[in-house]
């Protein structure tokens, strides 16, 4: 008679599970609460992360946010994580931005920046298409380094505060 063993059944490995908001969101800021950052410093990193974050060029958030937080002995890490939080606000103001970009300079002429007239503009004239987008892209750029001006010293000062009653508390809870 053959011995038979018991050999329990294989089963499928259980599908990864995503990490929630709060793991992939506030345990990182958490982290950097805890890292010794000062108030001023993760004001400045806020102050900065928010404006770099909203710049009408796609793309380059990255860029201009790691120069700036090392330029300034920033937390990189911080900084990048606060400006790419602000990518849907960003693609929200994009488009306005590019429609008051032509308009601040274009001086009120030439065609209205929409999708219908790029189309138009692309399939007839690609030089005045592009004229269109340059403008458009030039002109949202100076309205967001106008903006980001006082954005950025209203989310400072605004923020110091906050950041020292957060660190104060931090120190008083046992971790």
């Amino acid at each position: 008679m053959p011995v038979s063993s018991s050999v329990p059944p294989v089963l499928p490995p259980a599908p990864p599970q995503r990490p929630s908001w709060r793991q992939r969101v506030l345990e990182p800021l958490r982290n950097i609460l805890r890292q010794g950052l000062t108030p001023p410093q993760l004001a400045l990193t806020v102050a900065l992360g928010v404006p770099l974050g909203l710049v009408p060029i796609l793309g380059i958030t990255t860029v201009l946010a790691s120069f700036a937080a090392v330029r300034l002995r920033l937390n990189v890490a911080a900084t990048l994580i606060v400006s790419h939080l602000m990518s849907p606000l960003q693609l929200l103001v994009l488009i306005p931005l590019l429609r008051w970009g032509a308009r601040l300079l274009g001086n009120g002429q030439g065609p209205e920046l929409t999708i219908a007239q790029l189309r138009t503009l692309f399939a007839h004239d690609w030089s005045s298409a592009l004229s269109l987008l340059w403008r458009a892209g030039v002109g949202a750029v100076l309205l967001w380094a106008v903006l980001s001006v006082p954005l950025g010293l209203l989310l400072y000062f605004g923020s110091k505060p906050v950041f020292r009653r957060l660190l104060a508390r931090q120190a008083v809870v046992p971790a």
